[in-house]
């Protein structure tokens, strides 16, 4: 019989490309946790100095492409999830993603030394103009304007550090003011969420449909001591009325097209919504949809492979 506190860890090698493609292919299954390793992200933060705070050497060591760790618990679904994941990384060449080595094994680990493992990488971080992230077990003394936010990423969520999460804060630390009402949906380890209330929106509402995401982001909320910011389970358009006049969406390009009907529905007159997650190639699908859907485009910003597109609905 297997004990509660063993997991099993599934590696991925692959391409920095196939990131977003090989994430969401976990997601398709009972994974518990996620870890990315991405050498390019590194790489871009040492040519890039003035963007980053500490990074951990250790990461440099990782030269053939990047690695992706899904967490599992032994039951009877794993096999399934296994063939599964073997065969959607087998196909991603097919899709035009380059699978890099595509190599994909199973190893047991025991849960203390994956949390600390994980841990290792995570150091506070600028992530914005003033956005600092500082995982709860590190130190850091802020500087005088800096906006510290407080995280336990919890194993399967962000930190920050990944492009797509820094395009969103730079683009909330634009647009937030203390008039502001925004939904942050998907909001994983709510960081987005408190980035704006941090930033002072008058109100912020984060939702999303993973209950273990909603557990860590009411958690990190905590941590931060706001009172202005709601995290709740479920689907926007089920959960939440009213409307916002910032949205934003660190998803994936899929999800923003299917979003994009019913987006305006929560926006304001002349309120803008903020999407991410979307990789290089799908930012002309996405740009058409929204178009399609009434909002003009403002920007669109680039930070390596990944996109971050911010409409208007006037």
């Amino acid at each position: 019989m297997s004990n509660e506190k063993d997991w099993l860890e599934v590696t991925i090698i692959t391409s920095s490309e196939a990131v977003e493609a090989v994430s969401a292919i976990l997601y398709n299954t009972g994974v518990k946790g996620v870890s990315i390793e991405d050498p390019e992200d590194i790489e871009f933060k040492k040519k890039n100095p003035g963007d980053w705070d500490y990074f951990d050497e250790d990461l440099l060591q990782v030269k053939e492409g990047a690695i992706i760790k899904g967490y599992f618990k032994e039951d009877e679904n794993f096999e399934e999830y296994f063939k599964y994941i073997k065969e959607s990384i087998n196909n991603l060449d097919e899709h035009g993603i380059d699978k890099g080595k595509g190599e994909v094994f199973v190893t047991k680990v025991n849960e203390e030394d994956w949390e600390n493992n994980w841990k290792k990488y995570y150091k506070p971080t600028k992530i914005g103009e003033r956005i600092i992230v500082r995982p709860i077990w590190e130190d850091y003394k802020s500087e005088e304007g800096e906006i510290v936010i407080d995280l336990d990423p919890g194993m399967a969520f962000g930190t920050g550090t990944h492009e797509t999460t820094r395009m969103c804060i730079k683009a909330l630390e634009k647009y937030v003011n203390p008039n502001s009402t925004v939904f942050d949906i998907g909001t994983g380890s709510g960081i987005l969420a408190i980035g704006a209330a941090k930033l002072g929106a008058k109100k912020v509402i984060g939702v999303d449909l993973d209950p273990v995401a909603v557990t860590s982001a009411k958690e990190n909320v905590g941590f931060n001591k706001l009172d202005n910011i709601e995290i709740r389970y479920g689907n926007l358009m089920d959960v939440v009325k009213g409307k916002a006049d910032i949205v934003v969406a660190n998803i994936i390009a899929d999800i923003i097209i299917l979003l994009a009907d019913d987006v305006k529905t929560f926006m304001e007159q002349g309120a803008c919504f903020i999407s991410s997650g979307i990789i290089k190639e799908r930012k002309d699908d996405v740009i058409k949809k929204l178009e399609e859907c009434g909002l003009e485009i403002v920007e669109v910003n680039t930070d390596g492979e990944w996109v971050c597109i911010v409409s208007k609905l006037n």
